[in-house]
């Protein structure tokens, strides 16, 4: 017998307080609370009559003892638990005074982006972070990888500050060449994703890039969480079966028309904008990309753009 019992749902705000070493404040949960020793973004729910400013000011009023004074929305989401959905709304804490404790009993710690896998984190957590943490533009490497010209245009990309780098090939590459580019990017503390044949998740890189056929022919992530994974997706399904398998980020093809795919008709910024507002995770847009569509990709909720010719 089939049960006809509506699925709770809460809204939710929270906030990312930042101090000046640039590490992010976190709580954990208490004993009496709904998933108890998680920690999470301080926040909570959004109380009847009011907006989301004041509900997230009396929130870090109540639990930490700040004063509010300027925030900005920085993301929203959604989270399917087995009994409730809770949607999100993420801000910056641009501006506060006071200092951070826990007025409620609650742990707090201050730590960096990359520490954040060493606590036991809520499942919303992880999205929020990468939202937080990623650049909001990548370079993706032209395909002439037997001359030296992909090396120097990597390292002209990160002189000028690009923070991941897509070391991408149709063919598989010598692992000596594959180190060559690891060790440039990490000069310049910058991230190498590797998008190329035959994949052990085993190569000397900062993670993966998958193509939209390799996402659909997997059940479950295949490589660990302290690495990046990227994918790449053209439509709802294969964006929806990227959060199924955990990826970290995706990216969306092709936006505008291409000289490299002039017969792959484009999605439109307003099918693109419809994917996004679906989904939880990071979304790069690519297809005619460039610096000069950043805001317009950021307009619509994306975390930025990504490509070969003009990023």
């Amino acid at each position: 017998m089939s049960s006809n019992k509506k699925i709770k749902e809460e809204e939710v705000v929270v906030g990312i307080l930042l101090n000046k070493n640039g590490q992010i404040l976190i709580a954990k949960r208490r004993n009496n609370q709904f998933m108890p020793g998680y920690w999470e973004l301080p926040g909570g729910k959004i109380e009847v009559g009011e907006n989301k400013t004041d509900s997230l000011k009396r929130e870090l009023f109540e639990e930490l003892g700040v004063t509010v004074n300027k925030i900005n929305l920085k993301h929203t989401m959604f989270h399917q638990y087995p009994d409730k959905v809770v949607r999100l709304w993420i801000y910056y804490v641009d501006k506060y005074s006071g200092e951070p404790s826990g007025q409620e009993g609650q742990e707090t710690s201050w730590c960096s982006l990359n520490q954040l896998n060493n606590y036991k984190l809520l499942p919303t957590m992880r999205e929020i972070v990468h939202k937080i943490s990623l650049p909001r533009h990548y370079w993706i490497t032209p395909d002439d990888h037997h001359s030296e010209s992909v090396i120097e245009k990597c390292h002209e990309h990160l002189i000028t500050g690009t923070r991941i780098v897509q070391l991408r090939s149709k063919v598989p590459l010598e692992n000596s060449y594959i180190d060559k580019v690891y060790k440039l990017c990490q000069d310049y503390q910058a991230s190498l994703i590797l998008n190329t044949p035959n994949k052990t998740y085993q190569e000397l890189c900062d993670g993966w890039h998958l193509t939209s056929d390799e996402l659909m022919s997997l059940k479950k992530r295949p490589c660990n969480n302290n690495k990046l994974l990227g994918v790449s997706t053209h439509n709802v399904i294969e964006v929806a079966h990227a959060e199924n398998i955990s990826a970290d980020y995706i990216s969306l093809s092709p936006v505008n028309p291409t000289p490299s795919h002039p017969h792959i008709p484009p999605l439109g910024w307003q099918v693109a904008a419809d994917i996004i507002s679906k989904s939880n995770l990071p979304v790069y847009l690519l297809g005619g990309m460039s610096k000069e569509a950043l805001d317009k990709a950021l307009s619509i909720g994306a975390q930025g753009v990504a490509g070969i010719s003009q990023i």
